[in-house]
């Protein structure tokens, strides 16, 4: 991952952990309601790993939220 979008990828990871919460599921919960594991979850939500647009794509269809929810900053 490119440090100088670091943040933004922090941003999107707080908010899948936070709308993953409000719904009350694990990592593992939302990572068998799409095809990513729970331990990618874990590197999305903690933005230790870049990922594929499909990646995020295909959680944010789980997590049933629209893909701007999850990059817009100050979500908490």
């Amino acid at each position: 991952m490119k440090e100088k979008f670091k943040s933004d990828f922090e941003i999107v990871g707080n908010n899948i952990k936070r709308l993953r919460k409000e719904k009350g599921w694990t990592q593992h919960d939302l990572a068998s309601r799409c095809s990513v594991n729970r331990e990618k979850i874990s590197r999305i939500e903690n933005a230790e790993k870049d990922y594929m647009y499909s990646t995020l794509l295909e959680i944010c269809e789980a997590l049933s939220v629209d893909i701007s929810e999850v990059m817009v900053k100050n979500q908490a």
